[in-house]
């Protein structure tokens, strides 16, 4: 079944959360969590979403290029500027259980800009 969402007006986390527990198969009265689940989401409009508070100036993400001393960073609206839509796969990925089924069932959501 696929499950469409408006991703305008809505707060990142709370959006988040929602789509990790269909795409864990939570919703269903059929849960099993060894099953990887068969749901898919679109999720339409995520550049506009929200992030509440002060997060967007003082929330930093920070990545490796693996390189000694090559620690990059960059403020959260810098990085939702560049690309919204990995902004939310990376929240949705970061909520589903650390397991092998994780990538699995990541790779049933769709995002558009």
């Amino acid at each position: 079944m696929d499950y469409y969402f408006d991703a305008q007006n809505k707060i990142l986390g709370r959006l988040a959360s929602e789509i990790a527990k269909i795409l864990q198969g939570k919703h269903r009265p059929t849960f099993e969590p060894r099953l990887e689940g068969k749901d898919r989401i679109i999720v339409r409009n995520a550049s506009k979403i929200k992030v509440s508070g002060k997060k967007s100036e003082q929330k930093i993400c920070y990545r490796h290029t693996g390189y000694v001393g090559h620690l990059k960073k960059m403020k959260y609206s810098e990085k939702f500027e560049k690309s919204p839509a990995e902004v939310l796969r990376r929240a949705v990925y970061m909520m589903l259980p650390k397991n092998k089924l994780r990538a699995k069932r990541i790779k049933r959501l769709k995002i558009e800009i």
